[in-house]
């Protein structure tokens, strides 16, 4: 009778004496390897040590020859149904290595040139190749599967494209710890499964959400304290408000429905910021996501209270960096089904190289859009009315709000507050993303200051600002018509700035 050999070379022991238990129960001889093999022999399982199999000097070459051999390799690989692999097994002396139990070193924690696997790997990739002949096992999940799985082809299979997928991850990682070029020939992005979602975009699509590893984006430090779980939609708009309150440095508030914000402000404090980003679209603010970048405590908290109370609006989910406990505890009694997260706090810095827009096919992959702040000096003041030193803070707030808006944007900005009183997005003219804008704004657009995310192509997005009361007026600048927009604001008397720059977002 031919010997059966499995092969457990594992960094992460969790699981492994148990389930070389189960094997030796099964008939198979145990190979292994290095720690692994000090961790079965020291629990009393009889196992052979891989330099045996592949007459490699222990150790040599500080391990890094453990497992790489012809015997190794071989043993794995060979056909059992090709006769003639059969014969040079016989007469070379194989091991008919039938199962492979591997992770490998932990680079995702310690990256370095020594925590590179490459043994690992190799026979990851072998078993994986011969998964009909060979089960590969690369997470400890999946030992309580090793009694069904010798008999289940499919589920070979399914074991095999996780090997496959786990040596990409792996090996995304790696490239990205040598790559030097700011958008190398190729590319792979290493992405782990984090949460099952309630369901995509709509309920009838599933969805789940997969982040980079390492990340530190607050995504990844999302803790469900109460209410409904996230859907692909909540998801979605958790983000949009945190990369549009990450902007500031003080007290910030979001509310955000379909991707954009609604309603956009900082504050002295959260209580502040978020009354006025309530204030700022109340209707639209109903079934909305609020997030802020402080800690909401119990008087940020009734404001969603008086929200509730007042205007009958509710809130679907709250995401903020940390919350009260009594805080936590009135949000719950005002909407049992409220959902409230938080995450921690928002980095200065990204993990991440690259901004990601994914199409069927394919990804854009792009800077991020940010050091909005080192524009600001190259801002040109174009009409002869200039912009008082309160207007030029507003100004910058709302350019800042305006590059969270999907384009074409243009949104008011309160005369006094750093607050949006109306946005237009998503248009696919600017006169119209101006006209929503200012009519959403409507009273609050006298004394305001309108800013656009690009320039005016025409002279009429200035006229309209104009008969709602306008004082002062944002846009990029760069059209071939900024005579007539410029002339248009001094025969009114509005200031207007060219910023130099786009601020779209799609």
């Amino acid at each position: 009778m031919i010997k059966k050999f499995a092969l457990l070379s594992v960094y992460d022991k969790t699981g492994i004496s148990d389930l070389a238990k189960i094997l030796r129960e099964l008939g198979y001889e145990i190979i292994s390897t290095g720690g692994t093999f000090e961790v079965l022999k020291n629990d009393g399982i009889k196992v052979i040590p891989i330099e045996e199999i592949t007459g490699n000097p222990r150790d040599s070459f500080d391990g890094r020859m453990k497992t790489i051999s012809f015997q190794i390799e071989s043993g794995i690989l060979f056909d059992r149904e090709n006769p003639k692999h059969l014969e040079q097994v016989q007469k070379l002396n194989i091991p008919q290595i039938d199962i492979v139990v591997c992770n490998l070193y932990p680079f995702e924690e310690k990256p370095s040139i020594e925590t590179i696997d490459v043994g690992g790997p190799t026979m990851i990739r072998a078993a994986a190749k011969n998964y009909q002949n060979c089960v590969v096992i690369v997470d400890p999940k999946d030992y309580g599967q090793v009694k069904n799985v010798l008999d289940n082809k499919q589920l070979r299979k399914q074991l095999a494209s996780k090997a496959f997928y786990h040596l990409s991850f792996y090996d995304s990682q790696i490239g990205k710890f040598f790559n030097e070029e700011k958008f190398p020939k190729e590319v792979t992005i290493p992405l782990r499964k984090t949460n099952v979602l309630r369901y995509g975009e709509n309920p009838h699509q599933d969805g789940t959400l997969y982040l980079t590893a390492n990340t530190n984006s607050p995504l990844s430090k999302l803790n469900h304290l109460w209410g409904r779980q996230l859907s692909g939609t909540n998801i979605g708009d958790i983000y949009a408000g945190v990369e549009t309150v990450r902007q500031f440095q003080e007290a910030a508030a979001c509310v955000v429905k379909h991707l954009s914000p609604c309603g956009i402000a900082t504050g002295t404090d959260a209580k502040e910021a978020l009354d006025r980003a309530v204030e700022a679209d109340p209707v639209s603010a109903f079934g909305g996501v609020i997030v802020l970048n402080r800690k909401m405590d119990l008087e940020a908290a009734k404001i969603v209270a008086t929200f509730k109370n007042e205007k009958e609006g509710n809130i679907d989910i709250v995401a903020v960096p940390e919350i009260s406990d009594q805080a936590c505890k009135l949000l719950r009694e005002v909407r049992k089904s409220m959902g409230i997260y938080t995450f921690g706090n928002i980095p200065d810095y990204r993990t991440e190289k690259w901004d990601i827009k994914y199409f069927a096919g394919g990804m854009l992959l792009q800077d991020f859009d940010d050091n909005v702040e080192n524009s600001f000096k190259d801002w040109e003041v174009v009409t002869k009315t200039k912009p008082i030193e309160k207007q030029y803070r507003l100004m910058q707030f709302g350019f800042k709000a305006v590059k969270a808006v999907r384009s074409n944007a243009v949104l008011v900005v309160d005369k006094d507050m750093p607050m949006t009183r109306g946005i237009g997005s998503g248009q696919t003219s600017r006169v119209g993303a101006a006209k929503i804008a200012l009519e959403q704004a409507g009273d609050f657009a006298k004394g305001g200051i309108l800013i656009s995310d690009s320039f005016f192509p025409f002279d009429d997005c200035v006229k309209l600002a104009a008969k709602f009361g306008i004082s002062a007026i944002v846009e990029q600048g760069g059209s071939v018509n900024d005579a007539a927009s410029v002339a248009a604001a001094n025969e009114v008397g509005i200031s207007m700035v060219f910023t130099e720059r786009r601020a779209f977002r799609h």
